[in-house]
Order: structure tokens, then sequence, then C-alpha cells
């Protein structure tokens, strides 16, 4: 056999396709495993042009790779482009190859070798591996998320996990703030903050970060440099050549934060890797969103069974208080040409007041204390606090305050609001003993489709924001910080109840309390409230109520004795006709026989059997002009509830002073008299 004949048939022997091709690109030669592999007639690659073996698209970046090669040609083992490359065959199908290439002399001036593989069976294997390999990782982060205790343990292990299995040289979890103004890296692979250490990647933008997470939409971006990156804002600034994808972490309708993955090869995450990084953004959302709904059912429970012993607690004392009240206000009548015994009554009186303040206080954070809402004029009740607050701070506190030119009325009891506020602001004073800034500020607040879960409901509302310079708090302290009577403060600084009492105002009000504080970086505090539908106006003026009584026969349902020995001793003193039971089926027992009564006087709390409430829906059905006043030291939604199928009714809180009382049956007896607002 010649040597020609032996070339030729170990050309046509090799099991790989071959093609030599000239200077020109044009192919001299090929075997039938070339013509089989792409498709073509024995003969039909002959005198083609080589980039008519693959995809159009590619033809022209693949016409310069020639090239560049052909100026410096080498032997190039398959395997060693890093890249993947597709062939096309006659019938317009594609499909993975593998090239080898080789330089060779001969007569008719260079030509190249180029030997050529189908992979798509190993290619098809290796994604096997790799699909492989990601489901591993991804099963390993969802049961390191059914381990946790906490996000942390879970979110600072990811980066890590996903920079290793990818080779991505930036991988970070951030998370947007609650006011949604920045962003926070909660876990990063690759970024100390400033770069990626050798400068090859710049810090984030944040704005743009922020704006990218808001719409909530994957991200993808093949080449960092190129028009594609610019046109979509990808939230880094200059890079060199590199991909980069973005995903954000849902929560029920609006974006926690994202998922930020980059690498400096550009197209490096194909379809696989973005399946691997799509389920771990999931699994981080889903976990996150499980934990903080855990954590805030659980404050929500811990708050709400704190309010119940404490609303329970307050009643009890209560009415304790209403008797030692009575008493002292009885002996206070007996006394009063005893000078030095009436100053120690008048001292007893005032520690009863302190009580009841203190019990208030308790009823507030309960839900249980009684509220007059109405449109008020937040800019007005800010000025005229801004005065009081200055006089009250001392000199070393600054004081701002601002309001919107636009802000909306308040709907809201102007009292409490205005407690609320002097509790913050001076709750902030006590946070800077060495003197510091306040700055009280008001806007209007809309929370439209992306409210914040377990905060606030879809509405409108004011939100005023009180934030200091002070030493801040920890997270453990933070997480405390609503609870009643828990303080950092020195003993007999503080009773614990300020912040407590102010975020039972403002949920009973429809409202919400946010608290942001770290130490060494001052609080913020943010009271929202609901906005007002009509605008604000001034409260009329009462008419003055008679106090002296004319005879008139008063019922007083009361089941407990001391308490009702005591009303009873008031209004008796006042000129009243008085009757006492002990029991609902007792009162209405004595309205069915006894048409003398002019006015049904009941405690709310009545122990077995039928409330307060009901007894005066009940005797309204005997009588229906019957007056009835409520009293109560544990005021709850029966009282005075909105869709209740009778008239709702003056409710006289305990411990209550003769002259209160007194009034307080004046108006219900005379409906001439202006009477405020019903129970909430």
């Amino acid at each position: 056999m010649s040597e020609d004949a032996l070339l030729h048939g170990l050309f046509e022997a090799v099991p790989d396709a071959l093609v030599v091709v000239d200077g020109n690109g044009r192919i001299v030669q090929a075997n039938r495993q070339a013509e089989r592999l792409f498709g073509y007639p024995q003969g039909g690659l002959n005198e083609i042009a080589v980039e008519q073996l693959i995809p159009e698209d590619a033809r022209e970046r693949h016409h310069a790779h020639r090239a560049g090669y052909m100026a410096r040609p080498h032997v190039r083992p398959m395997g060693v482009t890093g890249q993947s490359l597709i062939g096309q065959r006659l019938d317009g199908t594609k499909f993975p190859v593998e090239i080898a290439l080789s330089p060779i002399d001969s007569d008719q001036g260079p030509r190249y070798l180029a030997s050529v593989r189908d992979i798509s069976e190993s290619q098809r294997a290796r994604q096997a591996l790799v699909r492989a390999r990601y489901d591993a990782l991804a099963a390993r982060i969802g049961q390191l998320a059914l381990e946790a205790q906490d996000e942390s343990a879970v979110v600072d292990h990811v980066p890590a996990l996903l920079a290793a299995a990818l080779d991505a040289q930036i991988v970070a979890v951030v998370f947007v703030s609650t006011d949604r103004q920045t962003v926070e890296t909660r876990a990063s692979i690759g970024l100390d903050g400033t770069d990626a250490g050798d400068g090859s990647l710049a810090r984030f933008d944040e704005s743009m970060l922020l704006e990218l997470i808001a719409k909530g939409e994957t991200l993808v971006v093949d080449d960092l440099q190129g028009t594609a990156a610019a046109a979509s804002g990808f939230p880094i600034s200059a890079a060199r050549e590199g991909s980069g994808v973005l995903l954000p972490l849902s929560d029920r309708g609006w974006a926690m934060g994202a998922l930020l993955v980059m690498s400096e090869k550009s197209r490096h995450f194909d379809h696989d890797a973005l399946h691997l990084l799509q389920s771990v953004a999931n699994l981080i959302a889903a976990f996150v969103q499980r934990r903080r709904t855990e954590e805030q059912l659980a404050h929500s429970q811990r708050l709400d069974a704190v309010g119940q012993l404490t609303g329970g607690i307050a009643h009890d004392f209560n009415n304790l208080l209403t008797v030692i009240s009575g008493s002292l206000q009885l002996l206070e009548m007996e006394c009063e040409d005893k000078p030095d015994a009436s100053e120690i009554i008048a001292s007893a009186l005032r520690s009863v007041g302190r009580g009841a303040e203190l019990t208030g206080k308790l009823l507030a954070f309960a839900r249980r204390q009684r509220l007059m809402p109405h449109a008020v004029d937040t800019s007005a009740l800010l000025r005229d606090l801004e005065l009081m607050l200055k006089r009250t701070l001392g000199e070393s506190i600054r004081l701002q305050v601002h309001c919107d030119d636009d802000l909306p009325a308040a709907y809201v009891d102007p009292t409490q609001l205005d407690a609320a506020l002097v509790n913050l602001a001076l709750n902030a004073r006590d946070a800077m003993p060495r003197g510091g800034e306040i700055i009280i500020e008001a806007r209007a607040h809309h929370n439209g489709d992306q409210a914040m879960p377990g905060e606030l409901a879809i509405g409108r509302y004011v939100r005023i924001s009180v934030t200091d310079t002070g030493r801040g708090m920890g997270p453990d302290t933070l997480a405390r910080a609503m609870e009643p009577f828990f303080t950092t403060k020195e003993a007999g600084r503080g009773s614990g109840l300020g912040l407590s009492m102010v975020y039972g105002f403002a949920k009973q009000s429809g409202g919400h309390l946010r608290i942001e504080s770290a130490l060494g970086y001052g609080t913020r505090v943010d009271l929202f409230v609901p906005s007002a539908q009509a605008n604000a106006t001034a409260a009329a003026p009462a008419n003055a109520v008679r106090i002296q009584g004319k005879g008139e026969t008063v019922l007083v349902v009361e089941d407990d004795e001391a308490v009702r020995n005591i009303a009873v001793a008031f209004l008796r003193s006042f000129g009243y006709r008085v009757l006492a039971v002990g029991s609902a089926e007792a009162a209405l027992s004595r309205l069915a026989s006894d048409e003398s009564i002019r006015i049904l006087f009941s405690d709310v709390m009545l122990g077995e059997g039928m409330n307060g409430k009901e007894l005066a829906l009940a005797a309204r059905a005997l009588r229906p002009d019957l007056p009835v006043l409520l009293t109560s030291g544990y005021e709850t939604q029966s009282v005075g509830e909105k869709d209740a199928p009778a008239d709702s009714f003056e409710l006289l809180r305990k411990p209550y002073r003769r002259e209160q009382l007194m009034a307080a049956v004046g108006r219900v007896l005379d409906p001439r008299e202006q009477a405020p607002p019903a129970a909430q």
C-alpha cells in the first residue's frame, strides 16, 4: 500500500469528523465522518466556507477567531477553549461540539486540520451531574432552613455555598430596610463593602439596587460592560468583563431583598445555574418570611397575653381604688373643719390619683382605654406640643419639629396622641443624658399594594416620627421595648410603661408603632395613626351640666358590695333616691316592678350572668326611654360596640370622684346637655 493510500485510509478511519481548511477558510477535504456528522452528501463539504458549519448568529465572531488563529497557528487540543461550541447540520439542527486544531504544511500552502466531535451525549451526562450537584445543594440549604433557629443560620451560609458551586466571585444576600430607603448586606462573599478585594468590582449602587428590588423582577446580564447592562441598570459600577444575576426575595406581593450573584466571566450563568439560584432565592424568602411571621405572631401573642393579664389586674385594682377614693372623699366631707385631717386625706387622694394613672397606662397597653377620636389638626397639635416640650426637655436638648405642608388631619383621640408624643419625647431625652437632638416629623403615609405584612392595613395614615441621637438599643432590648414594666432605666426613673402605652394606643387607634434602633446610632420611633376623612374641627364647648339631684330614683347595679356602697353614698349626698342591687337579674326585676326608677347606673363587669351592656339593652327593651350610665375599670369593646343593635351608652371610668359621677348622671338625665362621645 502506498503512503498516500495509507494516509487516506487513516483519514477515513479516524472516528472523529475531520476537515481540512485552506487559508481562505474553505474546506478542501473532509472525511465521511464529517459528512455524516453535518448531514452532507458525499463530497458535499468540499469548497464550502467552514462558517457554514456553525449557526448564522456566530459566524461573524467565528470568522474573527479563525483569522486570529491563522495568524498565530498552533496545536490546540480539544476542551481547552473554556467555551461551549455549537455546530449546525445541513438541515439547520444545532448540536454541541468540541474541536481540536492543527496547522499543516502542504505544497498548496498552509492548511488547517479541524477534528470535530459531537459531545451531545457527554454534555447531557455532564449536565445531569451538574443538576444532581445543584439539587443536592438546594436540598442542603433546605435542610439548613428546617434546622435553623434564626435567619443568620441560613442566610450567612448561602453565599459561600453558592460561590463554590457556581464559581462566582460575588454572592450577596441583601435586605431592604423597613422604610424601604436603604439596603443591608446580611451576608456576602467577595464583597468587603468597597470592592471584591482586587479592585475588579466596585461597590453597589444603593439607589439603583433599591429601584431594581422594588420592581420584583429577575435580572440577568450576560455582559456587564455591554449595552444591555447599561440599559438594565445593573447595580454595580465600573466592572470589567463579567456577568451578573439579581433575583428578588419575594414576600406576599413585595420584595424584602435580593440575591445578587456575579462572575468575572461573560455568559457564565446557564439555565441550570439560574434554576438553582431561583430555587435558593425562593428558599431564603420562604424561610425569612416564615421566621418573621412566627416572630410577629409570638410577639403579638405575648403582648396580647400580657394585655389580658394587665387588663384584669387593672379592673380589680380600679375597684379597690374606687373604694379607697370614695371612702376618702366621704371622710373629706366629714373633716372639712379639721385642716390637719383634710391635708392627710388630700395626700391620700393624690396617691389614689397616681394609682389611677398607672392603671390607665395598663389599660392603654391592653387596648382597653376609652378613646374619643375625631379629626385632629396634627400640625396645630405639634406646634402646641413644641412650645411645651422646649420648656420641659432642658437646654441640653435641641428640638426640631417639621410637618409637611399638605399634612392631612388625623382621626385620633387628641389627648391620647399628645400623651403618646410626650412619652416618646421624654424617652428620647432620657436616652441622651449628655444632651443631643430630637427631631419630630409628621407626614402623610399611604400603605398601598406593598404594605409591610403584619403592620398596617392598606389605607392612608399620618406618620409621626420621633428620632433621637442617643445611645440606641441593642437587638435584645429592642425586642422587649414595648413590653410593660420592661425598662433599662435606673430604679425610680421609670415604670417601663411609656412605650407600651404608646403601642397600645397606636394599635387601638387602628395604627401601628415601629421602632428602629442600633447601639450608638440613636433610635427612631414611627407612630402611624389613621387619616381623617373630613377636615379637623375645633371641639364644641361643653354646656354646663347640673350636679345636684332633684330626688330622682337611681338604680345602682354593682356586684362588689364595697364599691356599691360608695356609689350609693355619693348619689345620696347629692339628693338622689337610690336603689341598689348586686346582679343584672335583680335589676331587671326592680325595673319591671318600680316605675319610679329614672336612671340605670351599672358596672360593666357583673360576674356571672349578663354584663352591664347586656343589662342596658334588656332594660331599654323594657323601658325604651330609660337613661343609662355605665361604669368600668376594665373597658372592653362590648362597652360601646359600633355594630351594637342599640344605642351606645356613656361610660364613667373607675375610680371616679363624686363630682364626676354627678356630672355624668346629670348629662344622661337631661338629653339637652352635651354628652361626650360614646365609649369605644
